[in-house]
């Protein structure tokens, strides 16, 4: 029996949109839903009884930077993720594969694995789909990912159909080297770069494989939305109905209404947290720029139309005074609202689903959101 299922509960007449509930060990999620990134076992300035006030269910966490610190070893002893960080809710962890391809040249990829050097320390270091899947059971997510070769872009369609072709072979040895699919699930990922027939051999390759959810990776590196957006579509049809689709990276307001209308999720990206500590904030209106010399003196919470702990409680004008003088509350401040924000739009996207209007929302969203 799997550790994480999926039912599927609408779909929406107007846009094919799904409505679903996710249930793993620690418990169940509606989706779409947007994912918080923990990348080293903490969601950057927030704790968990906060994510838990803005209504988040599962975090991720990051097996390239736990393993590299402070090791999976320690996290193991100390009573795996869960325990380590104080989150009693969903984990999921991706298999490290797209930081070490940030990390490695081409000539460092080989069919056994990568050889990559630690950014901390530059020591060497060897991941295989093996190494990956033994790294994350010792970290004990409910969610794993295999190691994949994430295709960049551009690449050549050789490449991408070279790449593609080895991230099913690390999915077989991913899937052999998975000792307990009775506590932590395994997600298999589709790769294929911007080349829609090599996206459909990767979707039906990956979900060849009984798995209890599927990854999306290699998009949002670059390319144009609308390219993005065309390889969702052709997919689609290739990605089993009931199985959960999770979009890889991806957190950018438009990307989630776009994406959830093709039929995604789950999405995660660090864009939310990453925007807030670099003065930036999320409205219905589009981004506010905190920082900048109009809101030295405004009186506005930074979103009227937000509930969130920070709109309720503090001036666009005490903001922009944290983020000019460098206060760590004001990146705090800013990232709270961020994925309040998200959190909120993930629901009213769930209640356009649920009432088949998601495409009219859209249009309303655009109208008032702009990008």
């Amino acid at each position: 029996m799997s550790a994480v299922s999926y039912e599927l509960k609408h779909v929406c007449q107007q846009s094919g949109a799904r409505y679903g509930v996710v249930t793993t060990p620690h418990g169940a999620f509606e989706t779409p839903i947007f994912m918080p990134v923990g990348t080293q076992a903490t969601v950057k300035t927030m704790t968990p009884e906060e994510l838990k006030t803005i209504g988040a269910k599962i975090i991720l966490g990051n097996t390239y930077h736990l393993w590299m610190r402070p090791g999976d070893a320690i996290v193991k002893k100390m009573g795996g993720l869960h325990r380590f960080m104080h989150w009693d809710r969903s984990i999921l962890t991706d298999s490290g594969g797209f930081q070490i391809f940030s990390l490695a040249k081409p000539k460092d990829i080989e069919e056994e694995g990568v050889h990559f050097r630690s950014h901390i320390d530059g020591s060497k270091h060897f991941l295989t789909p093996e190494k990956s899947i033994a790294i994350q059971e010792a970290l004990g997510s409910d969610i794993m990912m295999q190691l994949d070769e994430c295709t960049p872009w551009p690449a050549e369609e050789s490449y991408a159909k070279e790449s593609l072709e080895r991230t099913t072979r690390w999915l077989e040895r991913a899937v052999k080297a998975w000792s307990q699919p009775h506590k932590q699930s395994l997600f298999g990922i589709v790769q294929g770069g911007t080349y829609a027939h090599l996206r459909i051999q990767s979707a039906k390759e990956i979900t060849s494989f009984d798995l209890p959810g599927y990854g999306i990776g290699g998009l949002s590196v670059g390319e144009p939305a609308e390219l993005m957006y065309a390889m969702l579509e052709a997919i689609m049809p290739y990605m089993p109905k009931d199985r959960p689709r999770y979009l890889m990276g991806v957190g950018s307001p438009d990307y989630l209404v776009e994406g959830s209308v093709r039929g995604v999720d789950m999405f995660d990206c660090v864009f939310p947290t990453r925007l807030g500590r670099n003065g930036t904030a999320l409205t219905w209106d589009g981004r506010v720029v905190i920082r900048n010399a109009p809101h030295r003196e405004s009186d506005m919470p930074l979103d009227p139309s937000c509930d969130c702990y920070v709109c309720q409680n503090y001036s666009r004008a005490y903001l922009h005074h944290l983020i000019r003088s460098g206060e760590i509350l004001g990146l705090r401040l800013l990232s709270w609202h961020n994925l309040a924000f998200l959190m909120q739009l993930m629901e009213e996207i769930r209640q356009a689903i649920r009432e088949d209007r998601l495409l009219s929302y859209r249009d309303e969203f655009f109208i008032r959101y702009r990008v």
